[in-house]
């Protein structure tokens, strides 16, 4: 099987699951940024977001949700969460079969995503507005 996390789902490969039901499974980050650093992902094979369905994405959101509240209640003591999905080579996805990352934070952590960005301006941000208009307009709903 190609897809460590489709060998996950199946029970091919080691994980440390802390949520499973049909649809979803929620495993510890084997390389975890912070502690309790959670993947969810769909027990369906998915690339990334122009592949998934809508609801499917709407569920993984759902789960997010609801283990960003459980490590705020529990002894994880999170004053917030990090919750992303990275689409793509270009945006750090690491692992095709698309998934959502939790990310317990706690304030003063030193943790920085954006560490060496620098704030941006977009020189025509109507014009930049109008190409994803125009795209947009041209995908099915």
């Amino acid at each position: 099987m190609s897809c460590v996390f489709c060998a996950i789902v199946v029970g091919d490969a080691p994980a440390v699951r802390v949520h499973e039901d049909d649809d979803y499974l929620a495993i510890l980050d084997i390389r975890p940024i912070v502690r309790g650093h959670t993947l969810v992902l769909p027990k369906r094979h998915y690339v990334d977001l122009t592949d998934t369905p809508p609801e499917t994405v709407a569920g993984m959101a759902k789960l997010g949700q609801r283990i960003s509240r459980a490590a705020r209640q529990s002894g994880l003591h999170a004053d917030g969460n990090n919750v992303v999905i990275n689409d793509g080579k270009a945006a750090f996805q690491s692992v095709f079969h698309i998934h959502l990352h939790v990310a317990p934070r706690q304030t003063g952590d030193k943790l920085s995503f954006a560490k060496g960005l620098v704030v941006r301006r977009d020189p025509d941000r109507e014009a930049t507005a109008q190409i994803l208009r125009d795209a947009l307009a041209e995908l099915p709903h």
